[in-house]
């Protein structure tokens, strides 16, 4: 199954891939919206129920919005692709290095990744989002699929000379407009096991900057999942982002930024791809 978040008429509604397009209610009449079903008893079972004679419409008829619109935990993994270790000079982490974002940096799919005024150094990243549908603390990996509503696409805009400014890494990673979410929430049934094996892709300007797979992640899915749960509990609607490959912008000779006119999209095999333009910040 596959999900959106959307706005239309100036009401928030939540709607399902249909043979045609999709089906969508609004939050409204369907009692909650994406993420509230998340934690109901019947699940996103129960919201296809709902939605199964809602009307049809296309993707042009209305705005989406992130398929999670405010997480309360959005839970970032750095140095998580082998490739990535490498280029950055560091050895394959023994723990995850974890960071957090915030839902005022989330923008969806098709709406701008905005660079801000303090910066030009604006790099993008291609990462699987996974969002978690079944509360829990010390969950196993061997549990841990079970806690999982589905998967997304994250492009982890990251403002690159913040990131460094301080000594951990949430100043440049925490800028409004800066982390675009979509477009859908794809169920696991779709998938294989925790996406492992699954194409990655940055494209810019079609020009294809990061191509690399799941398969190499050094924390899988279910290894983020036993690890973050050790120390807090996840929630339905959090979303922990697994990390990015080699090929960022930072690492490039000569270091490439994203600039005002460009157009970023972000590509996972089987769960689709996401596209943004890139604005610069209006004046304050």
């Amino acid at each position: 199954m596959r999900f959106i978040s959307y706005s239309a008429d100036d009401q928030q509604g939540v709607g399902i891939k249909s043979d045609h397009g999709y089906r969508g209610l609004p939050v409204a009449e369907l009692g909650g919206d994406l993420q509230s079903f998340l934690g109901a008893e019947n699940g996103l079972a129960g919201l296809a129920k709902a939605l199964t004679n809602a009307p049809e419409f296309a993707l042009s008829e209305v705005t989406l919005l992130p398929p999670i619109i405010r997480p309360g935990k959005i839970l970032c993994i750095g140095l998580n692709y082998r490739s990535h270790s490498a280029e950055s000079g560091f050895e394959a982490p023994e723990y995850p290095a974890v960071f957090a974002r915030f839902s005022n940096g989330l923008v969806a799919h098709g709406a701008p990744i905005v660079r801000p005024n303090a910066s030009d150094w604006l790099d993008y990243e291609c990462e699987l989002a996974v969002v978690i549908g079944k509360a829990g603390r010390h969950i196993s990996a061997e549990d841990a699929l079970a806690h999982v509503a589905g998967y997304s696409i994250f492009n982890d805009g990251s403002v690159r000379d913040f990131q460094i400014k301080s000594q951990q890494w949430t100043m440049g990673k925490a800028f409004d407009s800066t982390g675009a979410f979509g477009p859908e929430l794809v169920t696991g049934d779709e998938l294989p096991d925790g996406c492992h094996g699954l194409r990655i892709r940055t494209i810019l300007n079609g020009e294809v900057l990061q191509d690399a797979n799941t398969a190499d992640l050094i924390f899988s899915v279910p290894r983020l999942i036993a690890i973050l749960s050790e120390v807090m509990t996840l929630d339905p609607g959090d979303v922990i982002v697994t990390g990015t490959p080699d090929g960022v912008g930072a690492f490039r000779k000569p270091q490439l930024w994203l600039q005002p006119g460009d157009e970023c999209t972000i590509e996972i095999e089987r769960i689709g791809s996401l596209t943004n333009p890139i604005v610069q910040e209006a004046a304050q």
